[in-house]
């Protein structure tokens, strides 16, 4: 039996009942590492070992991988999987740098500049399209921007997409407030030392760009964003280092405002802290994919992905990790939680996201994370 044909026994099996959707994602999982094929979930194949790890950011975006794939994945298989987390993009890619050809299959890389990243540094594989059908269902913006980087040919699948907007405590902050003053609640001397902030330079350059009312695409006066970055950095309380941490400052009230990931904001939400959400005009839009890392069994991953990519387990993936999937909306049902997620766009279009200008921000990567990096310290 060939993978397919195990994949789609696998998905009949859930369409009829057979399976829940955390057995029905937890056996995609196995399957998958047990033919060879290294997951999303996992970069170890089973063959020969007692233990498989997997490396992301943490918080509830790992609790969903855990509860979905990798509990039922343990429970059918004997063998651990063991979570590392990491705060960033440029983290992960020193791994990969570091890595073995072969020994990283499939990453899930944020944002399309860090897409372009791999690509420049020769990491890129090429999809055979032909073998992932349901790249049909696929938000044509979300993909069209990868197309751009590499003439027209994909090395990834898009699989889902948020926002880092304003989240603020509504006991302190009220929703007019927010609103009235958008990226500049950032840097108000009114709630110095309840202020946080993320650790990532492109973030701060991003709203430093905003609050000095220019395009996050193209300032053009540096020294203004520089001298917002600081005033930032003078009112914060700390710079938090993942969702996690995030996620624990606002829910322990330790600050009442600083930019977040959509994701983790609806996740405190659900917990039924009060915390409001928004995304300021020319927010930051991301999106997440699914890279195919040269070296890689390419057939083999091009079924998992098309596999992935399937509405059933799209869905399911994005109801437990509060991020809406990159299937089209008019195309596919999303059924009842994904239309309440911040950040969804019920048209398919995108149009309100801005999305991070790759050859822009990678051409300043270096002397603009150097730069950062001095603020942090205190220069």
């Amino acid at each position: 039996m060939d993978n397919t044909k195990r994949y789609e026994r696998l998905r009949e099996r859930y369409l009829n009942g057979d399976l829940d959707r955390r057995k029905f994602l937890g056996l995609i999982g196995a399957a998958g590492l047990a033919y060879g094929v290294q997951t999303p979930f996992a970069r170890h194949a089973m063959a020969a070992t007692e233990e498989v790890r997997f490396d992301g950011w943490g918080g509830v975006v790992s609790e969903a991988f855990r509860k979905y794939a990798f509990d039922p994945y343990t429970e059918k298989t004997g063998i651990k999987v063991v979570d590392g987390t990491f705060g960033g993009g440029d983290e992960y890619l020193s791994r990969v740098k570091a890595s073995q050809e072969g020994e990283y299959n499939i990453a899930h890389l944020s944002g399309v500049f860090d897409y372009a990243r791999y690509v420049n540094l020769g990491l890129n594989s090429t999809l055979n399209e032909d073998n992932i059908p349901n790249l049909k269902y696929v938000i044509p913006k979300l993909t069209d921007v990868f197309r751009g980087v590499t003439d027209g040919k994909l090395s990834c699948v898009p699989y889902d997409y948020g926002t880092t907007g304003i989240a603020y405590n509504r006991k302190y902050i009220s929703d007019d407030e927010a609103k009235e003053k958008g990226a500049k609640l950032l840097i108000d001397e009114a709630y110095k030392g309840k202020i946080g902030g993320w650790s990532d330079w492109r973030t701060r350059i991003w709203y430093a760009s905003l609050q000095t009312d220019q395009d996050p695409n193209n300032a053009t006066d540096m020294d203004a964003v520089w001298q917002a970055v600081r005033t930032n950095r003078d009112l914060l309380l700390k710079y938090w280092q993942s969702g996690a941490e995030l996620m624990s400052l606002l829910a322990e009230e330790e600050i009442y405002v600083t930019e977040g990931w959509s994701g983790r904001i609806y996740a405190l939400q659900e917990q039924g802290h009060d915390i409001g959400y928004i995304d300021p005009p020319n927010g930051f839009g991301w999106q997440e994919c699914l890279f195919v890392i040269k070296g890689s069994p390419m057939e083999a991953c091009e079924e998992l992905l098309n596999f992935m990519l399937a509405p059933e387990t799209s869905i399911a993936v994005a109801e437990g990790q509060n991020y809406p999937p990159a299937l089209d909306p008019t195309k596919v049902d999303l059924g009842k939680k994904i239309p309440t997620l911040p950040a969804f766009d019920p048209t398919g279009t995108l149009d309100g996201l801005t999305f991070a200008n790759p050859e822009y921000w990678n051409s300043h990567e270096q002397d603009w994370s150097k730069m950062f990096g001095r603020i942090q310290k205190g220069y």
